[in-house]
């Protein structure tokens, strides 16, 4: 059963050592994540962000118990579990395909992960235009028509990382 967990991100290492001591059974821990590329002092840098910042979902068959839940609730890194899990299976289990299906080679979600429409403002996440603003004007089918500003370009969807605001 799969659950979704608030974590301290810092103590992850822990929480999965603890998890491991208190609870029999395997555990699949899965943080759906984004690889961007920043300018930092003229060198572009790698960054990984999770997009569930500090919610991960976790599998375990024994999650359908209530003592396996109150065995957990002590862990060092865990905050607590977010209700309704139990009710939600299928949909949980929905977007964790959703999101493996839109994963590269290396693990991370690529861009086309993000629904785009025209008409919607972004936030670029890589590349020279990084935090910079824009429109969607056109989808095509490998480009984008943006507009920032005053300032109408054309971009390939796959460059650029972007986010809708």
């Amino acid at each position: 059963m799969w659950t979704i967990i608030k974590i301290d991100k810092k103590k992850l290492n822990l929480l999965k050592q603890d998890f491991q001591k208190k609870i029999e059974g395997n555990f699949i821990f899965y943080n759906p994540k984004l690889r961007v590329q920043k300018l930092k002092k003229n060198k572009l840098v790698n960054k990984e962000i999770d997009i569930l910042e500090n919610y991960v979902f976790c599998f375990n068959k024994n999650f359908d118990k209530e003592s396996t839940l109150n065995n957990l609730k002590f862990c060092r890194g865990f905050n607590y579990f977010l209700s309704g899990f139990k009710q939600s299976q299928s949909e949980i289990e929905y977007f964790i395909n959703k999101c493996k299906s839109f994963e590269d080679k290396y693990g991370y979600l690529s861009n086309s992960f993000f629904l785009q429409k025209v008409n919607n403002t972004y936030k670029f996440l890589s590349g020279p235009f990084t935090n910079k603003i824009f429109k969607i004007i056109a989808l095509r089918k490998n480009k984008i028509d943006v507009l920032m500003g005053n300032l109408k370009s054309t971009i390939n969807r796959k460059d650029f990382l972007f986010k809708p605001i």
